[in-house]
């Protein structure tokens, strides 16, 4: 039967949620601390209390070495030969222990001293107890019952211990009261010098995940499944849900019939808006979904890898979609986990127009046009004309007035850029392409069959041709080609032609008359 103090041990661990062994451990240290104090020794001391009689035994242990050389420390070493003079059966790298009487020595000071090393380890063991509790439960819902409150924080009950809800931990729209219920989320476990922390939540997306799996049965047994959440406590949360099975609406499925599922939910988050979406594959789809209630006009992905997308919205949706401080643009960059620039039809014909003008604009250094001379362009330079374009603009009166440049060097520069885009114009030259349009339209209208005359007056035909109006030298060649007139459809004055089906034409409206009043009746 074990005895009265092993008992008394057992109730005090189960009171403490620990394991009797550690507290045997804290008693046996204890012993080992006062009797270490009451001899006063640097030996290796141990006790171990005997679980049936309840007395607790002190010893002090030496490790065995071969021979007196090989002994370092006396306190705890011993050689082989006195080792064996205690305990004959004993080895090299042996214990050989030294029982001490332990009567008597617990004193007042031993005593309290034993005291608190026993608590200490007991306070040790507890922590321990509540970190491996805790620490496998992150991410789960618990029920919390408030226990008071410390400025911006909430302390809150769990059971076994107390759990801080700070500031950032609580939505705006939430007040507790002291012994008020609610479902926290357990956030993390923090090692303290005061003992663990636990750490709770009401502002995390979780809650608002778990709320759904509790409210929506087709969540729970995963017909519906939620594949991202992006909320910000006390003001918005967008959920995107998707349906396993094509016969379930999973906003539908949500939402419950007059919107009684979610209804539910909002009460639980204190009025909290919630938007539900529809999930989809494709991000442009899923962007549009996800800003609403803005109607999107076009979306563009910009850079897959990087996760990029342009949105484009009438002016009247731009706000809309911004929302309130950025909030709905933000939400939904951090559903799809996409970056997303938003832009409105007047902003985006903007930039469209300033990219084309950049691409329109050209320009062409000095260097280009070797005739200036490296003098001139030194000089242009230094007065901050660098192209060439800049330079045609300027006028003689403008360039006599950069230092250095002259009259005669004023022509010698007009003469040069003349010829830069003379040059250009040669080389660049709309002539064949021209002739290459003449011959498509030619090509196109001998094959409707319309030969030119060859014994017309070519001069009008080939000047039209020349000069790369082929729709007027095609029209010429098929009017000097044409066939003779038909007699039934020649008509001679005085003639009385065959009655044809009428046409019926709608009346003309008539044009409003000009008021012919006299100026003074007006």
């Amino acid at each position: 039967m074990a005895s009265q103090l092993y008992q008394n041990i057992e109730a005090l661990g189960r009171e403490k949620g620990i394991d009797p062994q550690i507290i045997v451990s804290a008693v046996e240290d204890a012993i080992a601390v006062a009797t270490r104090k009451h001899y006063k020794s640097q030996e290796q001391l141990r006790a171990e209390l005997d679980k049936e009689s309840g007395a607790i035994r002190a010893y002090s242990f030496k490790t065995v070495v071969e021979n007196r050389d090989q002994i370092e420390d006396p306190n705890t070493q011993i050689a082989l030969e006195d080792a064996q003079k205690v305990d004959a059966d004993v080895q090299v790298g042996g214990e050989v222990r030294f029982y001490k009487p332990t009567d008597g020595i617990l004193g007042r000071i031993a005593a309290q001293l034993a005291k608190q090393v026993i608590f200490q380890k007991v306070r040790e063991a507890e922590r321990d107890t509540i970190f491996n509790e805790y620490q496998p439960r992150i991410g789960e819902i618990i029920n919390a019952t408030v226990k008071r409150i410390e400025g911006p924080d909430v302390i809150m009950d769990i059971g076994k211990a107390e759990a801080r809800m700070g500031k950032k931990e609580q939505s705006r729209l939430e007040s507790f009261a002291v012994g008020e219920r609610v479902r926290v989320v357990l956030l993390r476990v923090e090692r303290a010098s005061k003992g663990p922390q636990v750490v709770v939540s009401r502002a995390v997306p979780e809650l608002v995940q778990h709320l759904f799996q509790t409210e929506v049965p087709e969540i729970y047994d995963s017909t519906v499944v939620i594949r991202a959440i992006a909320r910000e406590a006390g003001e918005r949360t967008k959920i995107a849900v998707m349906s396993k099975d094509k016969d379930v609406d999973p906003v539908g499925a949500c939402v419950g019939m007059k919107g009684m599922r979610v209804q539910s939910i909002i009460r639980e988050l204190r009025g909290e808006k919630i938007d539900i979406i529809e999930y989809h594959e494709d991000p442009v789809t899923f962007a549009e979904k996800a800003l609403q209630p803005a109607k999107v006009s076009r979306v563009t992905v910009l850079e897959s890898q990087d996760k990029h997308l342009e949105v484009v919205v009438d002016d009247s949706q731009l706000s809309l979609a911004i929302g309130k401080k950025g909030q709905n643009v933000r939400l939904a960059a951090k559903l799809l986990g996409w970056k997303i620039d938003i832009k409105s039809e007047e902003e985006k014909r903007q930039e469209v127009e300033q990219q084309m003008q950049a691409v329109m604009t050209t320009t062409t250094p000095l260097e280009k046009v070797p005739e200036l001379g490296e003098t001139v362009i030194e000089k242009l330079v230094a007065a901050g004309i660098t192209t060439v374009e800049a330079l045609a603009d300027m006028t003689p009166e403008q360039l006599e007035e950069v230092p250095g440049i002259g009259p005669k060097t004023v022509e010698k520069i007009s003469i040069a850029v003349n010829n830069y885009f003379s040059n250009l114009d040669l080389e660049g030259g709309a002539e064949p392409a021209v002739d290459a349009n003449v011959t498509e339209q030619m090509e196109s209208v001998e094959d409707a069959g319309v030969v030119p005359n060859p014994d017309a007056d070519l001069s009008e035909y080939a000047e039209a041709a020349q000069t790369g109006q082929a729709l007027e030298s095609a029209a010429i060649a098929g009017v000097e080609n044409a066939p003779p007139a038909d007699v039934a459809e020649v008509h001679v004055h005085g003639e009385t032609p065959e009655p044809q089906p009428e046409e019926v034409v709608a009346p003309e409206e008539p044009e409003p008359e000009e008021s012919s009043k006299p100026e003074h009746l007006e």
